[in-house]
C-alpha cells in the first residue's frame, strides 16, 4: 500500500524503514530542508537493524512538500511528539482527501487536533483520524539514516474519530500492521490507552537525582525499582478508573502486563521489558526540563488525564501530584499550560455531548 510517514525522529524512521522493508511504497515528510537534502543525497535510503540483521531499504520519496508527501496515499502515519502535532496538523489539513486515514501512535488525544485543523481549513474530505496506546516500535536512531528496532508491537488498541468511520480506518491501518490492530472504540478511548503518561512520569520524577547526576542513565533498568513500580501501578489505576467511569470496557491494557512474565500479553508482547533493557539503547542523557518524557508525557499526557477525569467524576491524586512536581522542576504551571478538554475546545461539552461528537464527528 502507499503510506506517508510524517516526522524525522526515532518513531518516524522506524515506521518508514519498517514499512519499506515490508514492501510498502513509503514517502517520508519532514520540515528540516537540510536533512531532507542530505537524505536524498544518500539515496533516500534507511538502514534498518533488527534481530534478523541489517536491511538497506529505499523510500519512494523524501520531501519537505506536504502536498507531494500525501498525494494519493492511503495511510498517513504521524509518530511525532504531541507538542509538534498542532503545527503538523495545520500543514496537513488542506491536503487530506476522502478515505485517507491519519494514524497517530500514540497521540494524547491528538486525533482531535488533526480533525479540528482539517475543519478549520475548510476541508470537508471524509478522512478519519485514529490513535493507539504506544509507538508500534521500541526503537532508537543509530545514525542520521539508520534505525534500530528492538521490538515490534504485538497488540495495538486503536480508537477512531469519528467512530462511525472505524471499520474503514481499522481496515486501512490493519494492512500496515497485520494481526496487531484491536478496536477499542472512539478516539478518547484510544487516548486513554496511552502508556507514556503512566510509565514515564514516575520514572523521571522519582529518578531525578541520578538522571541529573550521571551523564547517562537507564530509567528502565536501574531506574525501575519496586517502589517506583508500585507508584506506576497506582497511577495506572487512576487511568483505568477514568476509562471505566466513561463506559469504556476491558481490556484496559494495564501497564503491569508489560513487566509480567505470564498472564495477558501487553502491547509489546512477552519479555519486552527485558529486551528493552538488554539493548542498551535507553541508557541515555535526559535533560529533565527539555525531554519529551517531561514535555509530552508528563505535561500534556497527565494534564489531559486530569482534565478528562474531572468530566468523568474521578479523583486522580497521583496524576495531579506529578503535574505539580514536574511543573516545579520546569518552573511552569503544568496544570494550566498543558493539554485539557478546555484547550482542545471541548471544555463546554457534557459527557453525553462529547460522546456524540466522538461518534458522529463535526
Amino acid at each position: 500500500m502507499k503510506i506517508t510517514v510524517l516526522g524525522g525522529g526515532n518513531g518516524s524512521f522506524a515506521a518508514a524503514g519498517d514499512f519499506a522493508l515490508s514492501g510498502h511504497e513509503v514517502r517520508l515528510w519532514r520540515r528540516d530542508a537540510d536533512q531532507v537534502a542530505a537524505h536524498r543525497a544518500a539515496g533516500s535510503r534507511i538502514l534498518v537493524k533488527d534481530h534478523n540483521g541489517s536491511h538497506d531499504v529505499k523510500l519512494a520519496l523524501v520531501t519537505t512538500d506536504m502536498a507531494d508527501a500525501v498525494e494519493g496515499t492511503e495511510l498517513i502515519l504521524c509518530p511525532a511528539p504531541a507538542f509538534a502535532q498542532s503545527d503538523i496538523a495545520r500543514l496537513l489539513a488542506p491536503h487530506l482527501r476522502d478515505g485517507q486515514v491519519v494514524f497517530l501512535p500514540p497521540a494524547t488525544f491528538g486525533s482531535m487536533i488533526f480533525a479540528q485543523a482539517a475543519r478549520d481549513a475548510g476541508n470537508n474530505a471524509k478522512a478519519s483520524f485514529a490513535e493507539t496506546g504506544t509507538l508500534p516500535w521500541l526503537t532508537r536512531k543509530h545514525g542520521p539514516f539508520e534505525v534500530a528496532i528492538t521490538i515490534r508491537a504485538k497488540r495495538l488498541p486503536v480508537g477512531v474519530f469519528p467512530l462511525d468511520q472505524a471499520p474503514h480506518a481499522l481496515a486501512v491501518i490493519g494492512r500496515a500492521f497485520p494481526d496487531a490492530i484491536e478496536a477499542c472504540g472512539d478516539a478518547l478511548s484510544g487516548a486513554l490507552m496511552n502508556a507514556g503518561p503512566i510509565i514515564h512520569p514516575p520514572l523521571i520524577v522519582m529518578n531525578a537525582g541520578p538522571i541529573e547526576h550521571f551523564e547517562r542513565w537507564d530509567i528502565h533498568k536501574e531506574g525501575t525499582q519496586a517502589a517506583i513500580r508500585r507508584v506506576t501501578d497506582a497511577l495506572d489505576a487512576e487511568r483505568i478508573a477514568v476509562r471505566e467511569a466513561l463506559g469504556y470496557g476491558a481490556p484496559h491494557f494495564p501497564l503491569a502486563h508489560h513487566y509480567a512474565r505470564e498472564g495477558e500479553i501487553w502491547m509489546y508482547g512477552r519479555g519486552s521489558h527485558d529486551r528493552l533493557t538488554d539493548s542498551g539503547d535507553w541508557r541515555e542523557r535526559i535533560v529533565l526540563t527539555e525531554h519529551r518524557y517531561m514535555r509530552e508525557d508528563l505535561r500534556l499526557g497527565l494534564s489531559l488525564l486530569v482534565s478528562v477525569a474531572g468530566l468523568a467524576g474521578v479523583d486522580t491524586p497521583l496524576a495531579k501530584a506529578f503535574l505539580s512536581i514536574g511543573g516545579a522542576v520546569c518552573g511552569e504551571d503544568f496544570a494550566r499550560g498543558g493539554r485539557t478538554l478546555q484547550t482542545l475546545g471541548l471544555g463546554e461539552l457534557s459527557k453525553a455531548e462529547l460522546q456524540t461528537l466522538l461518534r458522529n464527528g463535526f
